[in-house]
């Protein structure tokens, strides 16, 4: 492998690997002691303002609430992202600037992005003075999520992707719910969907704990793999963070759950009060898939369930579901995708529009995304930042694309990441040709130090060399 380490200072406004994060950058987790209510009642008000709206999260809800009929108008830098096409598609006003002065006076209720508190945003710091009811993101998005039939989407990896495939089945099929995933996505028109029915499907991010705002209905956990060390000390403290929200789901509420990794097997029976539907490929489950195969950017498989006995309670026979194809690459796909099958059978939608709908599904904004070609070379997007989330990636290049060339720029995201997970970073490229290494892409909350992408550069020369 060549390997190549770029040193240069990260443009925010021209950063393409920084896009994703922005709503996530938090220097101030603790909730304003003042005017937070329990009950937000979307019937009753009309016009919103949120402060940081260009966070990927903040742009989700944005747009849902637009979609409710909501006058919705925000604020954030001049910095350009992804998240300005969905907003000026939603006729949203966005002032780019930071102003007291920008804040409605008839607003009945500000959201606040917590990459901002009083300290560092001044619309934040009079919001919280003055007596306009305020809430963060987080809470907003709770207390949305909390009056609906509430799906919530969780895991280390796989969410995005996830809550958007299942919210265009559910659609598709006519069950009219509302989604908000974390990226756009082409066949939404923007990261969301504001739907008629009482389903509400989220991606519910554990960063920060958001997940103590959430009361779900039902639950699809993906996959437990430590990562944000920087709130998060130990992988204990990770882990417990699903098992209390997995705790949560009602005894009439289910849980679909990746049986193929080891800790929510040992955790789901256990804590789930609910329903535990579970799937897998190389463990025994409820849904299985087998008969794996990847022909022409497709992925093909089958799937057998595994379900009660009709005369016998206590005997289970398999039942074949027959074959699905999809068109996003990578293992990690298939497990997503069945998921989905699994979710949807449980709201019972009938099989054959799950297989046409999941075949239809193209996938979402930056998650690995063709841009297109330059001098022959495909030009791919994707917002892995974890070791897990770039093994998968890489995998599911070389899947889809064979023997070409591979050449990975990549850029770490925190300190604190690429520090507690230096080890499996340097193991994460084994399968590319070219690799360049961008300096680490801090966040506002942590001091730089304690990791250096040289350092990432020069372990993964040693590993090369060695094997």
């Amino acid at each position: 492998m060549q390997l190549v380490i770029f040193e240069a200072r990260t443009d925010r406004s021209a950063d393409l690997f920084s896009v994703y994060i922005r709503s996530e950058k938090i220097t101030n987790c603790k909730p304003p002691p003042n005017r937070f209510y329990i009950y937000m009642d979307l019937n009753k008000i009309k016009k919103i303002y949120l402060i940081g709206i260009k966070g990927v999260g903040m742009t989700m809800l944005a747009q849902y609430l637009v979609g409710q009929n909501i006058d919705v108008s925000g604020s954030d830098g001049p910095e350009k992202y992804m998240t300005d096409a969905v907003l000026k598609k939603c006729g949203i006003k966005i002032i780019e600037k930071f102003d007291a002065k920008n804040i409605p006076h008839d607003a009945d209720l500000i959201i606040y992005s917590t990459a901002y508190n009083a300290e560092t945003n001044v619309e934040v710091a009079v919001a919280l003075a003055g007596k306009i009811k305020i809430m963060t993101y987080a809470q907003a998005l709770g207390e949305t999520f909390n009056q609906k039939y509430g799906i919530a989407v969780v895991g280390s990896h796989g969410k995005t992707t996830t809550t958007a495939w299942l919210g265009y089945v559910m659609k598709m099929s006519g069950l009219g719910p509302s989604v908000m995933a974390g990226a756009p996505v082409p066949q939404f028109d923007g990261c969301s969907i504001s739907g008629q029915a009482d389903y509400l499907v989220i991606e519910a991010d554990e960063y920060q704990n958001k997940l103590q705002y959430y009361q779900p209905k039902a639950v699809l956990l993906n996959n437990i793999d430590y990562d944000h060390p920087d709130f998060f000390p130990t992988a204990t403290d990770y882990e417990n963070t699903y098992i209390e929200f997995i705790k949560k789901i009602p005894a009439k509420g289910f849980l679909v759950a990746n049986f193929d990794d080891s800790l929510i097997r040992k955790i789901a029976q256990v804590n789930c009060r609910g329903k535990v539907i579970t799937y897998a490929i190389d463990e025994t489950a409820d849904y299985v898939a087998f008969d794996l195969k990847a022909n022409n950017g497709k992925q093909y498989f089958k799937v057998k369930l595994e379900v009660e006995d009709e005369l016998d309670e206590e005997e289970t026979r398999v039942e074949e579901l027959g074959g699905f194809s999809i068109q996003l690459a990578g293992r990690h796909n298939i497990l997503n995708a069945l998921a989905v099958i699994a979710t949807a059978i449980e709201l019972n939608i009938e099989l054959f529009k799950i297989r046409k709908y999941l075949a239809e599904f193209t996938g979402t904004a930056r998650r690995m995304q063709a841009l297109g070609e330059f001098r022959g070379a495909t030009v791919i997007d994707d917002y892995a930042h974890h070791p897990t989330e770039i093994k998968a990636t890489v995998s599911a290049v070389r899947q889809k694309y064979g023997s070409r060339k591979l050449m990975v720029a990549f850029q770490p995201h925190t300190f604190s990441r690429t520090k507690a997970l230096f080890n499996d970073f340097v193991k994460s490229f084994a399968q590319v040709d070219e690799l360049i290494i961008l300096d680490i892409y801090g966040s506002a909350r942590e001091k730089p130090g304690g990791a250096h992408s040289r350092d990432l550069a020069e372990k993964i020369r040693i590993r090369n060399q060695e094997s």
